[in-house]
């Protein structure tokens, strides 16, 4: 262990760390290397004391690592490599499992679409998150814990870490509902939007993200309802809480993509009506065009027999034909219209 130790002063990023805090009730956290983090999980961190490791499981000995060094339980590794990963927090050997599909940071924009995952494990002394791309939330958290916040325990950082997740959500609503207000402005003054595309994009980006975001009921009221013997009262309180505002804001993403949904179909129903007025308008066209058409068909036959040939007011019978024909079928084309 000690040849650990002297590897990991060489070496900081020997397993994967990207940053670990040491907490002590009513401190602030104490940022620690990867040798410092060793020695605490050496020392089992006495007294109230406890440790957070984020690492990077793109790191190829991250895994292995925490397997060797930190006592997990073995369903947290399974749920690094299972299919489905909806959002979920449950009880597993004496520690809490939090699966937490998250916005994936991105310095080129505020609000990213992209979403992945966050695996963490929590214990009474120890707290340990693991991802494979940088995270809106954790980076909000990181930046709490630096700014001097203090936490009173390892869950109190998970309950921190969904309430940033619950921001970040605020702020996808928050710039989706101005696009669509904008969409809602065109469409009752007449303009059809010629965002249409957009519209639609952004309602798959929050059907899936309520999809992925939003917490398993199940496993969540089982661990409320039989919480871990070593968990705070504070903390399974802060916790409901936390899951309450959670679920408020999912269903502003449901509410936002049922809005959505509703101005799809109205500038569809209104294109379908403007499309039908231009096929009805060419409609009518054809019809008072027939019997001029039907006429110069029969009197263009190079046959004998054409009538009025010789007659000197056949040019107006025709005209007075044709004419007679045209009003008939211009009153039955605009009495359709009307009907319609």
């Amino acid at each position: 262990m000690n040849h650990s130790l002297d590897i990991s002063h060489r070496d900081p990023d020997l397993f994967g760390l990207l940053y670990g805090f040491r907490f002590r009730p009513g401190e602030r956290g104490r940022e620690v290397d990867s040798a410092t983090a060793l020695r605490c999980l050496q020392d089992d961190n006495e007294g109230d004391e406890f440790l957070w490791l984020h690492l990077n499981l793109a790191h190829a000995a991250c895994e292995r690592w925490m397997k060797s060094h930190l006592q997990l339980p073995e369903e947290f590794f399974e749920a690094l490599h299972e299919g489905s990963r909806s959002t979920r927090i449950e009880h597993v050997d004496s520690a809490l499992l939090a699966v937490v599909n998250d916005v994936v940071f991105n310095l080129s924009s505020m609000v990213s679409s992209d979403v992945s995952t966050l695996w963490v494990c929590v214990r009474s002394k120890l707290i340990v998150s693991a991802r494979l791309q940088p995270l809106h939330s954790v980076d909000k958290l990181r930046s709490s814990v630096k700014s001097g916040e203090c936490f009173r325990s390892p869950l109190e950082l998970l309950v921190h870490l969904l309430r940033d997740q619950g921001e970040v959500l605020t702020q996808i609503v928050r710039k989706t509902s101005m696009s669509v207000d904008q969409v809602e402005d065109e469409l009752l003054s007449s303009r059809l939007s010629t965002n249409r595309a957009e519209l639609g994009a952004n309602r798959r980006v929050l059907v899936r993200l309520q999809r992925l975001l939003a917490l398993e009921p199940g496993s969540l009221l089982r661990l409320l309802n039989r919480p871990p013997p070593w968990l705070q009262k504070e903390d399974v309180k802060e916790l409901r809480k936390s899951t309450e505002e959670f679920a408020l804001i999912i269903n502003d993403l449901t509410a936002l993509g049922e809005r959505i949904k509703l101005l799809q179909e109205e500038i569809a129903a209104n294109l379908n009506e403007q499309s039908n007025r231009t096929l009805f308008t060419l409609t009518v066209v054809t019809v008072l065009a027939l019997p001029i058409n039907i006429i110069a068909g029969f009197f263009g036959m190079n046959v004998g027999g054409v009538p009025l040939a010789t007659d000197p007011e056949g040019f107006w019978i025709l005209v007075a034909l044709v004419a007679t024909f045209t009003v008939i079928a211009g009153r039955w084309a605009f009495r359709k219209r009307r009907d319609y």
